[in-house]
């Protein structure tokens, strides 16, 4: 399996690593704004889905894969409907959507299932995914209400 590795610099990157974090898990403490350095960073679980369209034709399992996720240039991180203090709750986070503001400033949000969000206000688009390795085999893959 080849591992994921993309850069996003503008909204359009930024909604292709959205289509590939969709339905990834997290644990509230495998985030972090790192204010000094002007990174937000998650480690999360994300859902392979180019394997879930390729080989589960052939009837494999679907796969979660390990990654890194970083977003430069923050200047600030707000929270909304997350208790930052469950550090094991784990999220699901369901999309990355960009805000944009005075070009090339605007807001990347992470939106998560159950109402949670966390805002970043950016001083431009610059993020990336990175597979580190780790993948495993699971049964099931994440459904949708109306799908």
């Amino acid at each position: 399996m080849t591992e994921l590795k993309l850069m996003a610099l503008d909204a359009e990157d930024l909604a292709v690593i959205a289509a590939h974090l969709q339905d990834a898990v997290l644990r509230i403490e495998d985030m972090a704004y790192l204010k000094g350095e002007r990174r937000f960073a998650i480690v999360l679980n994300r859902f392979d889905w180019t394997h879930a369209a390729k080989d589960n034709k052939r009837g494999n399992r679907f796969v979660r894969r390990r990654a890194g996720v970083r977003i430069e240039q923050v200047r600030t991180a707000k929270v909304q409907g997350l208790d930052l203090s469950q550090k094991d709750r784990v999220l699901s986070l369901l999309t990355l959507t960009f805000d944009e503001g005075t070009a090339p400033q605007g807001a990347i949000t992470l939106t998560f299932a159950g109402g949670g969000a966390v805002r970043l206000e950016v001083e431009c688009i610059e993020a990336a995914v990175t597979d580190l390795g780790a993948a495993w085999r699971t049964p099931r893959k994440p459904e949708h209400a109306g799908e």
